[in-house]
C-alpha cells in the first residue's frame, strides 16, 4: 500500500468542524491552542461556534481550515497512520507542507491568515467571481477564455478533474464565458460563492504581498514528497517551495495532474484530511481504481483506523 494525504482547500468549511476531535484528543486540542496563540485570535471558537458569516471570510476561512486539517493529521499520526506523499488543493498545499515538515505549523497558520487577507483585498468586492464548468474539455474552455479576453479577464483557475474545470475573472466576462461554454456543450455551469477571482492574474497584488511575507519564513527540507498545484509535479528542492507558494495564488490549480502524478508513482490509497469530501470526488473522477478515505470527525476517523488495521 502506498498512501497519499490530500488536504482540503477553501470552500469546505462549516461551523463545528474539528470539534469532536478537539473534545476527545489532547493532541488535536494542542493544535488549536497553538493556532489561537499564533494568530492572537480565538480561531478555535470560530471553527466550533461560528458565526458562519465570519468563518466564510477568506481571511478566517484559510487559517481555520489549515488548523482543523493539522489537528486531524496529528490524531492520525497518533494512530501511526502516515503518508508516503502529500498534496493539498490551493490553501491545502500549506497543510501539506506542514505535514512534510517543510513549514512550521505556527508559521503556516499565520501565512494562511495573511494569504486570505491579501486574496480578499486584491480585488474589490463584486468585481470578480468564479464558476465551475461541468462536462467540457480543458482545451475548449481555454479557447473560450482566449475568445472572451477582448471583453475582460477570464482564465482557467482550477483543473479539478475530468469534466470539472473552474474559470475565474471579472464578473461580466465570466458570465459571457459561461454562456459560451453552454453553447459549446458544457452540461452545467455552477457559479461559486467566493469573495474573489482566485488563481488568476487578478491576484497579482496578493501574490506580491505574500512574496514579501514569505521572506521572513524559514523553509525546511521536505521529509515527505510534496506535489505542487502549480505544476502538478513533485517539488524537487526546498529552495523552490517559496516560489511555488507565491505563484500558486495567481496560477491555475492543476489538481487532476497532481492526482495522476501520484497514481503514476504508485499511490493506491488517498486519505482526504479536513472538512468535506470534495477532493475524494475529484480523485474518483481521475481514477476509479484507487482507494479513497476521508477523515473529518470521529466516525470517519474510526473508519480510517479500521481500514489501516485490516
Amino acid at each position: 500500500m502506498k498512501v497519499a494525504f490530500l488536504f482540503a482547500g477553501q470552500g469546505a468549511q462549516y461551523v463545528g468542524m474539528g470539534k469532536e476531535l478537539y473534545e476527545k484528543y489532547n493532541i488535536a486540542r494542542e493544535v488549536y491552542t497553538k493556532a489561537d496563540l499564533a494568530l492572537n485570535f480565538n480561531i478555535s471558537n470560530l471553527c466550533f461556534e461560528g458565526p458562519i458569516e465570519s468563518l466564510n471570510q477568506t481571511k478566517y476561512t484559510q487559517p481555520a481550515i489549515l488548523t482543523t486539517s493539522i489537528a486531524i493529521l496529528k490524531v492520525l499520526e497518533q494512530f501511526e497512520i502516515k503518508a508516503d506523499e502529500v498534496a493539498g488543493l490551493s490553501l491545502g498545499e500549506y497543510s501539506a507542507h506542514v505535514c512534510s515538515g517543510s513549514l512550521n505549523f505556527e508559521d503556516a497558520v499565520k501565512l494562511a491568515k495573511k494569504r486570505g487577507t491579501y486574496m480578499e483585498e486584491a480585488v474589490p468586492k463584486g468585481l470578480g467571481t468564479m464558476a465551475a464548468i461541468l462536462g467540457l474539455e480543458g482545451e475548449i474552455l481555454r479557447q473560450i477564455c482566449v475568445d472572451c479576453s477582448s471583453f475582460g479577464i477570464v482564465e482557467v483557475a482550477n483543473y479539478n478533474s475530468p469534466g470539472q474545470i473552474v474559470i475565474a475573472g471579472e464578473v461580466e466576462t465570466v458570465k459571457r464565458a459561461s454562456e459560451m461554454a453552454i453553447e459549446k456543450g458544457a452540461k452545467r455551469v455552477i457559479p461559486l460563492k467566493v469573495s474573489g477571482p482566485f488563481h488568476t492574474s487578478m491576484l497579482k497584488e496578493a501574490s506580491e504581498k505574500l512574496s514579501k511575507e514569505l521572506q521572513g519564513v524559514k523553509v525546511n527540507t521536505m521529509n515527505i514528497p510534496v506535489v505542487t498545484n502549480v505544476t502538478g509535479s513533485y517539488i524537487n528542492k526546498k529552495e523552490d517551495i517559496k516560489e511555488f507558494l507565491i505563484k500558486q495564488v495567481r496560477s491555475s490549480v492543476r489538481w487532476e495532474d497532481t492526482i495522476k502524478t501520484m497514481v503514476k508513482n504508485g499511490v493506491d490509497t488517498f486519505v482526504e484530511i479536513g472538512p468535506g469530501k470534495a477532493l475524494s470526488g475529484f480523485v474518483k473522477r481521475v481514477d476509479r481504481k484507487v482507494n479513497i478515505i476521508n477523515v473529518e470527525d470521529i466516525k470517519s476517523l474510526e473508519k480510517a483506523i479500521e481500514y489501516f488495521k485490516s
